[in-house]
């Protein structure tokens, strides 16, 4: 027999361990209603759920911090709409939803170069966080993607690095690391595009930590091996 929403959620309370609370917090995680529960033990969960489009909803709609991340997980790609990842993403409290939901779910839809372009755009600090995940979250998993495909999205990192608040400008620094890592091609054409920010941002701190960083890790002798 499949679990209501409501027996997932006991379990989820079950789990928690006030600890951890404390130690979310050090990352930056502050949601209104959290437990304390490893991302391990609700993936685990998830596998003994199984994929379920209402269930996900349900989860989603308690507010509870790691019911959202386990709905991610559970929820039938086919049956996301554009209306519903819009208001998923604007409900976005923690970086760790964000993430958790573009690594499982939101990378997967068909309509999210859309998307990408639109969040870009938001003013929202975790909206546009969500964009430069979904970039990263792209290069990593879509194998089925070419070099065309991340080229478009250079100008739109270029256009964001000046944005200081710290949840965007990592996000925007991972994707760009991320497509650098994708294959020497496009390591290449990263290497360059950071060095161009260098080049046009000199004296803005943000920009300059941004490409330093993804310098750092793209002639990085690991990463130019793997290409070798």
């Amino acid at each position: 027999m499949k679990l209501q929403a409501k027996e997932i959620l006991k379990k989820i309370k079950v789990e928690g361990k006030p600890e951890n609370i404390a130690g979310m917090a050090r990352f930056g995680i502050k949601a209104g209603k959290v437990y304390g529960v490893s991302v391990p033990f609700l993936r685990k969960l998830a596998k003994d759920i199984g994929k379920d489009h209402l269930l996900a909803s349900q989860l989603w709609e308690s507010g509870v911090h790691e019911a959202r991340i386990l709905a991610g997980m559970i929820e039938e790609v086919e049956k996301v709409t554009e209306k519903q990842m819009d208001k998923w993403v604007s409900d976005f409290d923690s970086w760790d939803v964000c993430d958790q939901c573009c690594l499982n779910l939101f990378d997967k839809v068909n309509f999210v170069d859309r998307q990408i372009k639109s969040y870009a755009e938001a003013k929202e600090e975790f909206i546009k966080r969500t964009a430069f995940t979904l970039i990263a979250c792209l290069a990593f998993h879509r194998n089925n993607l070419n070099d065309n495909d991340f080229d478009k999205y250079f100008p739109i990192i270029e256009k964001n690095v000046t944005d200081e608040r710290n949840y965007v400008r990592k996000a925007v620094n991972w994707a760009l690391r991320q497509i650098g890592k994708r294959n020497k091609n496009l390591n290449k054409k990263a290497i360059l595009v950071a060095k161009e920010i260098l080049k046009n941002y000199k004296e803005n701190k943000t920009a300059k930590w941004i490409a330093n960083d993804a310098l750092r890790e793209l002639q990085s002798e690991s990463v130019q091996k793997r290409f070798s």
